[in-house]
């Protein structure tokens, strides 16, 4: 069979290719529907943020005109101009405590120029890069300033929904509120009740039709409601009211003290950059979780978007509008609409430009009262119970408290100060605040150290050490991220005179890498590359991220020349990589692997898929130091499909790790006079490694699952799914399916395969684990998971006839209908929601996955469980680079894998 795979004209989920054939393909066809995304995006963020932008001005007793400017500033130029494609920018309701307070202390006027120069200092700011500093403010500095934000907003809102006219200080308008509820406004009581009762109940329409109706956003049909029923009621209360644009104000010269000119320009600076770069974050977010936009929408480049938020002020302002930020409502519903680019995001403001000239009249009938019971709600929302949630959880509800107390008291710049100084003061005491107990169990001293370790625990430590009787065995817990020379120096001393004198140390805990020198030995750290110690584990200094993430510091053995006979798994023939030999087990550039052998040398390269018919949760073989040639092997590494090594956890590595790439052959270094053992010993760097993730897992993970596990060994296992994946060790089934003990009954292979009946040639391992699933264990699913980078694949592609029959040849030969089904023309090809296959590796993983299906159902007790009623079979490709999964849809009478639906909506009501 050729090792390219035709291209197929006629298949209409394909276009004629002007790219290499393994380079991405080209995004030009996709660009009508783009536009319709953006278009039907921007009129949805359009109609939001018309009543918001009107009701921001309203709160900050700035001229209505002045929202409608700030909105469509802030749309057509942050749009073009930032950083963040997706963010949608205006008047926002963090800025209304603080351009109201500039309105009352200088006038309009001088509010507009302040609202420059603090965009020529966001322009200064940008052009330093200094944007991600902003990101170093505590989150609950920022959450209790948007909350004092909202406590002062619904405060004064409040006093109109009402009826009446509110003061300028949250104080006063606490102190005038009985005064007000003795004086109501029926008129505008009943409008702004309509409002919010619209407002709440909008959303939370049930049924088909309600599923239709939420479409149209709640604050506009809450502001449409109550101004359709104040106009045909006929009720007399106060409107909106928009003077001529020939006289709208503009800005003027800055008048006032300088002192107090400076402050304020420091404050809209503050807020508005704070607020926007979060924003963009929180954006980023967004965008990342929406199926359909990875890798189309770049992330967030927060010097432009400061930059774009400074040319918005300046420009705002010196039109006479309020101060731009970032829109949290806006820049959600933007995201949520369907929006791909920052298209959608310019278009909304010049719908608002349209709107502002062309919908005088209609604007004019809005009554004040439901404008003002609008914000009043955006203002309660600004008082997140999930932000005071997280805060009380991380230990920080002190800086919230204090940062919203200050700013409905004091201000808003007053207020994040007094945030600031007490989050550092909090910090200075964690950082300071170190628990030390001592413990005896079992004649065995511990001594636990809780805290950062630094010179102020010094003496606590030393007295604490001091209490351990002299001769015994002594275990140090380390919890801690940090030690200082000081306490290195304390717990070295000390333990060179408590082994001296008999003694047994042995340091635990998160600082248990660091080595505290034996006596006599050398105090400097071993680099773990000396001959003499070839292991260097003993003096690993590196610390795992997670249980599972690889240790990055073993010795590193010389790298053999591959070998290129029919016994490593390479075949004569022009390779994707043109070279002379081409590997049948090297993996695709688009997984992160490199070409050639692979690290492993196992099929896949890359991919590492380990050996035919393996079940259980892992499937790579452990073995000792590893000859070059192995005839066990398939690759002659030694290695029975694996890669011998072992990171902290007991994991094998996989070719994306650090060690991988320094190693550009791909191949496993190995000593030519190392003896091949069938084990891994203790003695072996691999022993070693093996030993300590077991060790790990006794010492931490043991305690934690020792009573689940008890009871699944007392009541036997009952898994719901068979789980048939490929052997790669990049695929961890339990943290993809977020599963645990006794959730899933895994079979792994090379390739995910499963061979039809009859056709496993002495082999009935897949054939008998697919029984045993179904027919005792009466599994309700069985699921078949491809993965990115699928080295068995790969080889399926490059494999040419003839040659040495290997193990790995007859096994790969149950993939071959896959290949076919690819290259047959008369059937669709299976593809991705949102893009094509990056390459003909990534269609064929795909293709395997349909086709390992259909092999699924001629097995006799799959099919029967099928015809009654009691199995489903499902198809999945996870995507290793993305870290995404997707699962097998029929859309069309096509095979589409789709992004799997978000948790929330799987409990929603279909």
């Amino acid at each position: 069979m050729s090792a390219c795979v035709p291209t197929r004209p006629t298949d209409p989920h394909q276009s004629n290719r002007s790219h290499q054939p393994h380079s991405p393909p080209s995004r030009g066809p996709l660009r009508s529907r783009i536009a319709g995304a953006d278009v039907s995006a921007s009129i949805a963020v359009f109609l939001i943020a018309l009543p918001l932008s009107l009701g921001i001005a309203l709160a900050t007793g700035a001229p209505l005109q002045a929202g409608l400017v700030a909105a469509a500033v802030g749309g057509i130029v942050v749009g073009r101009l930032g950083g963040s494609p997706l963010q949608v920018s205006g008047p926002a309701a963090g800025l209304t405590v603080v351009t109201a307070d500039l309105i009352h202390l200088y006038g309009w006027r001088t509010t507009c120029a302040i609202t420059v120069l603090a965009g020529l200092s966001q322009l200064g700011l940008g052009c330093l890069r200094v944007a991600r500093t902003a990101l170093a403010v505590s989150p609950a500095i920022v959450h209790g300033m948007l909350a004092g934000i909202g406590v002062t907003i619904a405060v004064a809102q409040l006093h109109i929904v009402l009826g009446g006219t509110p003061q300028s200080a949250v104080l006063d308008n606490l102190r005038a509120l009985p005064a007000q509820l003795a004086q109501l406004h029926p008129a505008a009581l009943s409008m702004s009740a309509l409002t919010l009762t619209l407002l709440f109940v909008w959303p939370r329409l049930p049924g088909r039709a309600g599923r239709l109706l939420r479409k149209a956003p709640a604050p506009l049909i809450a502001v449409a409601g109550a101004t359709s029923t104040a106009s045909l009621a006929g009720l007399t209360l106060p409107k909106v009211d928009l003077p001529s644009w020939s006289n709208h104000a503009l800005a003027g010269l800055p008048e006032g003290p300088v002192l107090g000119l400076i402050a304020a320009v420091l404050t809209i600076t503050l807020v508005c950059s704070v607020q926007s770069l979060l924003g963009a974050v929180a954006v980023d977010k967004l965008a990342a979780a929406r199926p359909g936009l990875t890798g189309r929408v770049p992330r967030s480049d927060l010097d432009r978007e400061l930059l774009g938020q400074g040319a918005a002020n300046m420009v705002s302002g010196a039109l006479g509008g309020l101060p731009v930020a970032g829109v949290a409502v806006r820049s959600t519903a933007n995201v949520n609409s369907g929006a791909v680019s920052r298209n959608s995001t310019m278009l909304h403001g010049v719908l608002v430009v349209v709107a502002a000239l062309l919908m005088v009249p209609l604007l004019e009938l809005i009554p004040l009262a439901s404008l003002a019971a609008l914000v009043m709600a955006v203002g309660i929302q600004m008082v997140s119970l999930h932000h005071i949630r997280t805060v009380t959880r991380h230990r920080e509800v002190l800086v919230y408290a204090v940062t919203t107390l200050g700013v409905v008291l004091f201000g808003v710049l007053e207020g994040v100060a007094l945030g600031i100084a007490v989050a550092v003061a909090v910090a200075l005491h964690r950082l300071t605040r170190t628990r030390i107990t001592h413990t005896e169990e079992k004649g065995v001293h511990h001594v636990h150290v809780r805290g950062q370790l630094t010179f102020l625990a010094v003496p606590r430590l030393s007295r604490m050490l001091h209490h351990v009787p002299q001769g015994t065995d002594v275990v140090v817990e380390l919890d801690g991220s940090f030690m200082d020379h000081a306490a290195y120096e304390t717990l070295q001393d000390w333990q060179n005179t408590h082994t001296a004198q008999g003694g047994t140390v042995e340091l635990t805990g998160r600082r248990a890498g660091i080595r505290i020198a034996e006596p006599g030995a050398p105090s400097e750290p071993h680099t773990g590359t000396d001959a003499d110690d070839p292991e260097g584990a003993g003096d690993c200094r590196c610390r795992p991220w997670t249980a599972w993430r690889n240790h990055q510091c073993e010795w590193e053995r010389p790298v053999p020349e591959p070998a290129a006979d029919a016994g490593t798994g390479r075949v004569r023939g022009d390779g994707p990589d043109g070279s002379e030999d081409a590997d049948i087990t090297g993996g695709t550039e688009d997984s992160g692997g490199t070409r050639g052998t692979g690290r492993s040398g196992s099929p896949g390269g890359p991919g590492n898929p380990g050996g035919p018919g393996s079940s259980g949760q892992s499937a790579v073989g452990v073995t000792g130091s590893a000859a070059p040639e192995d005839p066990g092997s398939p690759d002659g590494s030694g290695r029975p499909g694996g890669t011998g090594r072992l990171g902290s956890s007991g994991h094998p590595e996989d070719s994306d790790s650090p060690r991988a790439r320094q190693n550009p052959t791909g191949s496993t270094p190995s000593t030519p006079s190392a003896p091949t053992t069938g084990s891994a010993s203790a003695d072996s760097p691999g022993g070693h490694h093996l030993a300590r993730g077991i060790s790990a897992f006794q010492r931490k993970t043991a305690p934690l699952v020792r009573g689940e596990l008890a009871r699944l060994a007392r009541e036997g296992q009952r898994p719901v799914q068979l789980f048939l994946t490929c052997a790669d060790s990049r695929l961890v089934t339990s943290m993809i399916t977020s599963s645990g003990p006794g959730d899933l009954f895994v079979v792994r292979n090379v390739g995910n395969l499963v061979p039809l009946p009859g056709e496993e040639s002495g082999d009935d391992s897949v054939a008998a684990a697919i029984e045993y699933a179904v027919d005792v264990l009466e599994v309700r699913s069985i699921t078949v998971c491809g993965h990115s980078g699928c080295g068995a694949m790969q080889a399926l592609i490059n494999s040419e006839p003839g040659g040495a029959q290997t193990p790995l040849k007859r096994w790969l030969r149950h993939g071959m209908p896959s290949l076919e089904r690819m290259a047959d023309t008369e059937r669709p090809w299976a593809r991705l929601a949102g893009r094509r296959p990056a390459d003909a590796v990534e269609q064929l993983c795909l293709t395997n996955v349909v086709q390992q299906l259909e092999h699924l159902r001629a097995h006799e007790s799959v099919a029967r469980a099928l015809r009654e009623g009691a199995l489903e079979l499902h198809g999945m490709y996870f995507h290793v680079g993305e870290a995404q999964a997707y699962l097998l849809t029929e859309a069309a009478g096509a095979e589409v894998f789709d992004h799997v639906p978000d948790a929330e909506d799987l409990r929603s009501p279909a």
